[in-house]
């Protein structure tokens, strides 16, 4: 299978530094072009499932402004210019929770819609998570830190208090992955 290819491209939008909107012209494998194909470019991000000393998972209850109802959502945000993932995680980990992690395992990195871009997430699983006391990060929402079993955080999953598509894959994929290890 071949590729689509970018034959052409010009910003329509550019109203901050979170969200810019391209007008592509693409050419499709049988040679077909289309024009003004419209692409989303926003920032990276990190999002983290953690695991505690004790056991337990960080996770927040919190209302963002898509989803108006409170919610459960990781530990996580964007990437600054030039940031390594990985670097991004431990760093958003510790502003948001003020927990920090020696032992971190990648869930891979993932394009956020497959036809319009979207920008990219990385997962990733911290264990053995401890607090340093220090928290030096402010979200714009209200959040709760909470402390959840497995169980609580898949009982979330069942119930759809993780509506939010990326965050409910981490989980997923994070949990999976615990398995694999069998920790």
């Amino acid at each position: 299978m071949k590729p689509w290819k970018t034959l052409s491209r010009k910003t329509a939008l550019a109203p901050n530094l979170f969200l810019k909107v391209e007008l592509h012209s693409v050419e499709l494998p049988d040679g077909r072009v289309i024009d003004d194909w419209t692409w989303i470019k926003t920032p990276e991000y990190a999002n983290i499932l953690a695991r505690t000393t004790s056991g337990t998972y960080l996770c927040f209850r919190q209302i963002k402004y898509a989803v108006p109802v409170p919610s459960l959502a990781p530990p996580g945000g964007y990437l600054e210019p030039g940031e390594d993932p990985l670097t991004a995680a431990k760093r958003e980990l510790q502003e948001e929770t003020g927990f920090v992690s020696d032992e971190w395992h990648p869930l891979g990195s993932y394009v956020v819609d497959s036809n319009r871009g979207a920008g990219k997430a990385h997962l990733f699983l911290a264990l053995d998570a401890r607090e340093d006391g220090v928290k030096t990060g402010g979200d714009l929402e209200e959040q709760e830190l909470l402390h959840l079993t497995r169980e609580e955080l898949e009982q979330a999953l069942d119930q759809g208090r993780v509506p939010v598509l990326g965050f409910a894959a981490l989980l997923g994929l994070g949990l999976r992955r615990l398995d694999q290890l069998k920790t």
